[in-house]
């Protein structure tokens, strides 16, 4: 029985509890450079897939003048979106209230060093209004929200 591409509880349930870790001692890298482990759960193969998982955090520097804030926040959407029209983010979204946690965004890029160049890139950042927290995360490759 081959693992059919599928969105459910007990999938994200059984990924929660794994211990990527204490499994994965020697990930491979696969065709396009990405970190990558295959697991075996009774007759199905499962493929894990390393990712990036960025926390936006509120930035020091909130003072701008409204203007220069809604000018801000257009081109850190404008930013987002050109990195996921050329397949680098996968998942992004804010938070829905209004703490110190304000987004979160997957990287689907081959490196640390390339998704917090990717994400210091960021208007928003640049402006000092977000700061990024950036670690590296494994997912079920082709892993989808509905």
């Amino acid at each position: 029985m081959a693992l059919k591409k599928t969105c459910n509880f007990a999938l994200f349930s059984f990924l929660i509890l794994f211990n990527v870790d204490a499994y994965c001692q020697t990930p491979q890298i696969d065709q396009d450079g990405f970190e990558i482990f295959e697991m075996q759960d009774g007759d199905s193969t499962m493929v894990m897939k390393k990712y990036f998982l960025v926390l936006l955090k509120q930035g020091e520097n909130r003072t701008h003048p409204e203007e220069e804030a809604a000018l801000i926040q257009t081109q850190h959407l404008a930013h987002m979106d050109s990195l996921a029209l050329l397949g680098k983010i996968k998942l992004a979204g804010p938070m829905g209230n209004d703490g110190d946690l304000r987004g979160i965004v997957v990287y689907n890029v081959t490196s640390l060093e390339e998704a917090t160049t990717l994400a210091n890139q960021d208007p928003a950042i640049i402006a000092g209004r977000l700061v990024a927290e950036v670690y590296p995360w494994w997912s079920l490759k082709g892993a989808c929200l509905e």
